[in-house]
């Protein structure tokens, strides 16, 4: 059974394994070396880690009482972070992440959501309804990798 709760300050670096454990294993599979590497960096210092979940605050899910993933929802529609554990991908938990994120997008009153998503994600987020806006090159730790804008909108 997959939970979802609330964030927690001591979340942050289970949440950093899994960001760059993801992107190592899942992610490598759309981009190259050198690309995986500068984006897993993002998670290397801890501080500014620790800094950026306790902004973004994190939806948690669990599996058993493990973090098996993590997502957010901003105020005005943006998902920043969203990431399942590279054991658990396929087995519902970006499903329920998702919800979670419509449940409290629609308490919100959130009618766009957005996010600039992987190669990799495109689809998933596609089966929840978002359309690519634009394709766009981001340069990551002097990396230039290929994402997309993306985004819902609620009637």
């Amino acid at each position: 059974m997959i939970g979802i709760r609330n964030y927690r300050p001591a979340d942050a670096s289970a949440l950093r394994t899994i960001f760059s454990d993801t992107i190592r294993r899942i992610n490598v599979a759309d981009y190259c070396e050198a690309e995986v590497e500068a984006w897993a960096a993002g998670g290397r210092d801890c501080s500014v880690w620790q800094q950026k979940m306790d902004a973004i605050a994190p939806f948690i899910a669990e599996a058993d009482g493990e973090i098996v993933g993590y997502a957010d929802l901003q105020q005005d529609g943006l998902i920043d972070h969203f990431f399942c554990h590279h054991n658990y991908q396929g087995k519902g938990v970006g499903r329920r992440l998702m919800a979670h994120i419509f449940s409290v997008g629609q308490s919100l009153g959130i009618s766009r959501y957005y996010s600039m998503v992987s190669i990799t994600a495109r689809p998933f987020y596609e089966r929840f309804g978002f359309n690519v806006v634009k394709a766009q090159t981001v340069e990551i730790g002097g990396q230039r990798l290929r994402n997309f804008h993306m985004e819902r909108v609620v009637d």
